[in-house]
């Protein structure tokens, strides 16, 4: 199996997606989404961008490499009488079934940062999208001292090494690297832009509750995990977390959480 997939696959990302719905939506409704424009989003989980993206009339398509969250997207979107939005599994490194041109706004928030070949995935990125439309990307920024950068950081120092050729996902959040792969996919450097935003996770529950979804349900702090529970270091790691939940949570109750991550927002003109 691609090795992606099976990362995104094999926990249950909606546990998580479920933290994220408030910043979701507070995040569309800051990007012109407008009734009628066809949107791609891409990464797209079970639709936490995509769901509130047809909820302001977009016609949407929501790509995933995981099939587990391409199905919980549908039921989503079919819960909510939403005729004007799919999922369907697909891998950011080749849109093939997508014609060129055919999007007004590709958005891919936290998601196609994760896939191997970022200059394919910025090629792909701008294929789809028509002559002035424009793509959307929020992606974790490396050495960010806020939750998720330090998560990977973290859950990287209990893994094996990367096998040779591994590009790492959190270069999407250095704006030198951004442009370089955009600018190889033909769009020119001026109408690249950037921003750092924040996207708040909040859970009904304690940090240390929310700690276990992530070591349950996220695939790589799964795998941080497993390798650590062979090298005896479970514990460690288990200490090292908590310590980073309950140091981020900004909730005043120790039974609710509320945690803000800064990320990187790049817009491309195209």
């Amino acid at each position: 199996m691609n090795p992606n997939k099976a990362l995104w696959e094999k926990g249950d990302f909606t546990r998580i997606a479920e933290t994220m719905r408030e910043s979701g939506e507070a995040l569309v409704a800051k990007l012109g989404i407008t009734e009628g424009l066809k949107v791609l989003d891409l990464g797209c989980g079970d639709g936490t961008t995509a769901i509130p993206e047809a909820r302001l009339g977009a016609q949407v398509v929501g790509v995933d490499i995981a099939a587990n969250l391409v199905e919980a997207g549908n039921k989503r979107a079919e819960a909510g009488g939403l005729t004007n939005i799919c999922f369907r599994e697909g891998d950011a490194t080749n849109l093939s079934e997508l014609a060129d041109g055919s999007f007004d706004v590709v958005i891919s928030i936290f998601g196609a940062m994760f896939a191997p070949k970022p200059f394919d995935v910025a090629r792909e990125m701008v294929r789809v999208t028509r002559a002035g439309g424009r793509i959307v990307m929020g992606n974790w920024i490396p050495g960010d001292p806020t939750l998720v950068a330090q998560i990977l950081k973290v859950s990287s120092a209990y893994t094996p090494p990367p096998p040779d050729g591994f590009v790492s996902p959190m270069l999407w959040g250095v704006e030198g690297q951004v442009t370089e792969r955009f600018v190889s996919a033909g769009i020119a450097a001026e109408v690249i832009s950037f921003s750092r935003e924040t996207f708040t996770f909040k859970a009904p529950y304690s940090p240390a509750e929310f700690l276990d979804v992530f070591k349950n349900y996220y695939g790589p702090t799964m795998n941080a995990f497993e390798a650590a529970e062979k090298s005896g270091k479970a514990a460690d790691l288990q200490q090292e977390l908590e310590t980073l939940f309950i140091g981020q949570n900004k909730s005043n109750a120790d039974d609710t959480t509320t945690i803000p991550a800064t990320f990187l927002l790049v817009t491309v003109r195209r």
